[in-house]
């Protein structure tokens, strides 16, 4: 194959015909942030954030599938490909409503992780949760007996009915840890500090979006303000809405966001309401308001013969991921499923019972 040379920050490279501008940055170790981009699927361009300046033609290429040609002159960092990276992420968040942290972890003077608590009690895996509390209390007392209950205030079930008893049920875990510590320090505890990073907002939201968070609870949840046992402990965590980020400790928008110290629009574009499906065979969770319309979903089993698999649906800014319009979002077997969530950048496609451990 024939070989030519070119040029990415005034670094000689040589490559070989066919390859993308990408591949050779990557060849000379020169990071080009992408984000629709995932190895071993076909190029599509859609979030721009690859974006480089050809030097010789002063315009700007996505590096993902621009080809290389001989005796290009390419400026991968200067302050304009920046500035204009920083504006493709900004847009996307624009409509990104969707929210890092649940709020309840977020108001917390202590960043416990709730949201994590909550779906070890629903998971029936109560000595994990206990051993979770444990690590987050480092030998002393349970902040959570002295505070204002901040995290039951920020709830928001209580929009609905009532907000869940998060305070009652964290003293109870405390008051009742296994006698011997099955770890020195939980593997799921981490010592990051949430509130520190960047958090996407949800917005606003209307009465029917609100119904939307109801989907991950059960259609019949028994609540208890009291906490006198692991059952009704985990009943309790049960009416948790999930209102945070399954993918918030590798989400890469959020990465980039960081990366480019952006901080989250104000005002949110309300192209589509608020929309979460469940398929209740795998366990795939979707929630459109997450979902930037990379295409690596659908394109990550366009050769799949498992069918069905997810496709685009509407056109321009209403397009949006869905199952074909001829079958059930139930339909979408596990293949399928696991391929999609696991190229999925921003957690719009997770699993039901994925715990996020950050």
């Amino acid at each position: 194959m024939k070989k030519m040379k070119i040029k990415i920050d005034d670094t000689e490279i040589e490559v070989r015909e066919g390859q993308t501008i990408l591949d050779a940055a990557r060849i000379a170790g020169i990071e080009i942030p992408t984000l629709c981009h995932s190895d071993g699927i076909e190029p599509y361009s859609s979030c721009m954030v690859c974006m480089v300046r050809d030097k010789k033609r002063n315009n700007f290429i996505p590096s993902c599938t621009a080809l290389v040609q001989e005796g290009m002159d390419i400026d991968a960092s200067g302050e304009e490909v920046i500035a204009l990276r920083k504006k493709a992420v900004t847009l996307l968040l624009s409509e990104h409503r969707a929210e890092c942290e649940a709020q309840c972890r977020v108001v917390c003077p202590m960043g416990y992780n709730i949201p994590l608590m909550n779906r070890l009690l629903i998971a029936g895996e109560y000595d994990e949760a206990a051993e979770l509390i444990r690590s987050e209390m480092k030998g002393g007392e349970l902040n959570c007996i002295n505070c204002k209950a901040f995290c039951v205030n920020a709830c928001r079930r209580k929009r609905i009915d009532t907000p869940v008893s998060i305070r009652n049920i964290r003293i109870f875990l405390s008051r009742n840890l296994p006698e011997t510590p099955k770890y020195e320090v939980s593997p799921l505890y981490s010592e990051n500090d949430v509130r520190k990073r960047f958090a996407s907002r949800i917005g606003a939201l209307d009465a029917t979006e609100q119904l939307e968070w109801l989907k991950e609870c059960p259609d019949k949840v028994v609540r208890h303000e009291e906490i006198a046992g692991f059952k009704e402990a985990a009943e309790e965590a049960a009416s948790c809405m999930h209102c945070d980020c399954r993918a918030s400790s590798g989400c890469r928008l959020r990465e980039l966001a960081e990366m480019f110290s952006i901080k989250d629009p104000r005002g949110k574009f309300i192209n589509t309401p608020v929309i979460k499906k469940i398929n209740h065979k795998t366990g795939l969770v979707f929630e459109n308001a997450k979902c930037i319309k990379c295409g690596l979903c659908v394109r990550a089993v366009a050769d799949s013969t498992d069918e069905p698999a997810l496709c685009f649906i509407n056109r321009g800014f209403v397009s949006m991921i869905s199952e074909p319009l001829t079958v059930e979002f139930d339909d979408i077997p596990a293949l399928v499923a696991k391929k999609c969530v696991e190229v999925c950048p921003t957690g719009a496609l997770a699993f039901f019972n994925e715990n996020n451990g950050t």
